[in-house]
């Protein structure tokens, strides 16, 4: 009987215990909440601004391999006068794939619809050059190949470089 009164305060005490904890959490959680909210900014802040000159580095590659593989730059940086059509597409179509090696990491830093444009720029080139050259006779000279692709290019009513071009600069302005 003498029990009774002790465990009547010790229940006592510790509801009372439990209520102000339960009183503390309730009041300390949105101070928690928000200091982690603004920690979690912060990181984010840092990263970017860790990132943000690799992603503008990347989107300024991907502009220059898009140029590098437009057939109007690109047969006038490797035209010799003494390729046969077949040695130049074979010419062009490597230095096509070497330069695409050479930046294949960019897309790490760019949009996916952006580095898809890169992609799709280069395969159509690839294929540009190879119907072109299988529509020529087998002793044609590079110039020949040239013309031919020259030519399909300036019938196209957009150039697919420029549309390239447009769409990672688009892409580049959204960062900002």
């Amino acid at each position: 009987m003498v029990l009774y009164p002790y465990l009547l305060d010790i229940l006592k005490y510790a509801i009372a215990g439990f209520a102000v904890v339960s009183l503390t959490y309730y009041i300390i959680k949105p101070h928690l909440e928000r200091t982690e909210r603004i920690q979690l900014l912060e990181f984010k802040k840092s990263i970017s601004n860790q990132t943000l000159p690799l992603r503008l580095q990347a989107y300024e590659r991907a502009v220059l391999f898009v140029e590098r593989i437009n057939p109007a730059n690109m047969l006038i940086r490797l035209n010799g006068p003494s390729y046969t059509a077949a040695e130049l597409h074979s010419l062009v179509v490597n230095e096509i794939r070497d330069e695409y090696q050479h930046n294949i990491t960019q897309q790490i830093y760019m949009s996916s619809r952006a580095w898809a444009m890169v992609r799709r720029v280069k395969d159509d080139t690839m294929s540009i050059m190879t119907n072109a050259v299988k529509g020529l006779p087998d002793d044609s000279s590079g110039m020949d190949l040239s013309r031919t692709v020259l030519m399909h290019l300036s019938q196209l009513e957009d150039s697919p470089y420029d549309i390239a071009t447009s769409i990672i600069k688009k892409e580049l302005e959204d960062i900002f």
